[in-house]
This record gives structure tokens, sequence and C-alpha cells, in this order.
């Protein structure tokens, strides 16, 4: 979009379509992609919270997520997470392990870990799998390490990786994406130009493109979702964090 403005701005007539499966650009709810991951991402948790249970161990998941944590909050939700670390909340190892304990003790013998890839741990900076070409990667294997080091318990960990970004999109994206193709091409036939259509209250508007790229969205740490994980039990790891089991 960032690109899409500089165009606009040399006499380009441009109209943006919003599509990143981070959800985390502005001016708009929801980015075609986001709902198909989200629903990859649950299905794989659903599929490690049953190999999990039987075998008791602590399982982490690391999902995409560079600078938001939106894929890791709503599939840690849907998925029944028990752990889900942000970049937008810093978390420490002795809330992650009180947690996996925590849950030992209630006689849930295994927790299941969600994690973005750009969490990171309180005082630290996230982590790269190539620092040349600061490519994310290798946080949920350290989670795994640790946790593993300070519960005691038999960990894994799973990248789900580029495994998000492809293959079918569900209705709900096709359904987006095709609403989003057709209110961009009535924009253009009537004039518009240096905008980006977006989803807002339900309705497909036209914002300008400055307003999508200002900011970047990111999951509000006292935002309703964050809100309903803490209250049915889910931890997010920060410091001194206290969550029922």
């Amino acid at each position: 979009m960032a690109i899409a403005e500089q165009f606009h701005k040399r006499g380009f007539p441009i109209i943006g379509v919003p599509k990143t499966i981070d959800n985390d650009l502005a001016a708009t709810e929801l980015t075609f992609g986001f709902m198909t991951a989200i629903d990859i991402a649950t299905e794989a948790l659903d599929r490690l919270h049953t190999t999990a249970a039987s075998h008791d161990r602590v399982m982490v998941l690391e999902v995409m997520g560079r600078n938001t944590g939106w894929i890791a909050l709503h599939c840690g939700i849907a998925g029944s997470g028990d752990v889900i670390l942000i970049p937008e909340i810093p978390f420490s190892f002795d809330s992650v392990a009180q947690k996996v304990l925590a849950r030992e003790k209630a006689g849930s013998r295994f927790t299941n870990i969600v994690v973005a890839e750009g969490a990171k741990e309180v005082g630290k900076s996230e982590m790269y799998s190539d620092t040349r070409e600061l490519r994310l990667g290798g946080v949920g294997e350290y989670v795994r390490k640790c946790v593993e080091q300070m519960t005691g318990k038999e960990s894994r960990c799973v990248v789900l990786g580029h495994l998000q970004r492809g293959g079918s999109p569900n209705a709900f994206d096709r359904m987006l994406g095709t609403n989003f193709g057709a209110c961009a091409v009535r924009a253009l036939a009537s004039g518009e130009t240096g905008k980006m259509v977006a989803l807002q209250a339900g309705t497909i508007v036209t914002v300008p493109l400055s307003e999508a790229c200002a900011n970047i969205k990111t999951v509000p740490i006292d935002g309703q979702l964050v809100r309903t994980a803490r209250d049915i039990g889910i931890s997010f790891a920060a410091p001194k964090e206290v969550t029922v089991s």
C-alpha cells in the first residue's frame, strides 16, 4: 500500500485492495487471507491437542506474526490454547513455567502454547534465523527448549510456516475478496484514486491510502479478545500474570 501511494503521488490512478494474512493493515477491520490462515492454524492446534493430551507433553505451535499477534490470538482462543505469546505482550519464562506447572497440579498434564514468530521475551528483541536478511525464526524452538528445562516436561515444537499462506481460501475470504475487487473497480470507474477499499462495520468503503499506511494495526493489550482469553484461563505469560487454570 505504501508503494501504491507513491504511484498515486506520481499521477497513476490507484485503488488498493488489502491482502495480508497478518491482518495488521490499518483502516480495515479484516484483510482477505486472514480468516483462512486462522482456520489452518486452528486445525493444526486441534491436532496437536490430541497428541499433547495422549502423551502428557507441552506442544509449542509457532505461527506467523512479525509485528502483531492476530493469528496467534485468534487460533489460540479458537483452538483451546493454554498459553499465547504475541509481540504486543513481552513474556516471561517464569510465567510460562508457572502456567504449565499449575495445569499439572490441577490434573491437566499437558499444555498447548501458541507463539507468534515475532514474540519476544521481556527485555529482549525478536529472534532471527537469518540476521543478514532479518528473517524471523526460532522462537518456537527456543520456547520449547526453555520450558522443557524449567518444568521437566517433555516438549515438542511445530512451526506451521508457509502452510498458513497456501491452499484454497475459505468461503469468508472468497466473499471478502470478491467484494473488495468489485468495490475497487467501482471506485476507479467513478473517478476515485489514491484510496484503499476497506471493511468497516460490515460495509465496504474507501479510505485514503495515507490512512491505510499510517501505522501497523496491533493487538490492543486491553482489548476484548485479550480480556476474553484471560477470562477463560489463557495466559499471555506477562510477568506476574495471574490466570485461572
